[in-house]
């Protein structure tokens, strides 16, 4: 799996996932960095086939409206820390990749629930 981490998450989930044997970077590597708009941050994720984490709520309304970003992790847990983040995110690591089998889906993630829809499976 790749992933792209949006602007206000944080380096230290980059550098978990890539400990895990993931690829991923941080949105102020590409493009325009930080002032990159959050269309052109979808259509990156979209061409590179990577899964955006992020907290901002305008990629969910994009998905749906768009399917674009088409893998999206909706991070809605307001300003937890980074080792809390990055727990969650390491204990669902098995269920995103196999969400990650779907050409399109979204996964939010809240204090109590995993909450995910996807489009289309590739076989």
């Amino acid at each position: 799996m790749k992933f792209l981490c949006d602007v206000h998450i944080s380096i230290k989930l980059v550098k978990f996932l890539i400990s895990k044997n993931y690829e991923c970077t941080h949105v102020n590597t590409i493009l325009d960095k930080w002032f990159t708009k959050d269309q052109e941050i979808a259509k990156y994720v979209d061409q590179h086939d990577l899964i955006l984490i992020t907290k901002d709520a305008d990629f969910r309304d994009s998905h749906y409206l768009k399917n674009s970003p088409s893998k999206l992790v909706k991070i809605n847990l307001g300003n937890i820390s980074n080792d809390e983040l990055i727990t969650i995110i390491g204990n669902n690591l098995t269920e995103i990749e196999k969400l990650n089998a779907c050409s399109s889906f979204i996964l939010e993630v809240d204090n109590e629930n995993l909450i995910f829809s996807s489009m289309k499976i590739i076989l």
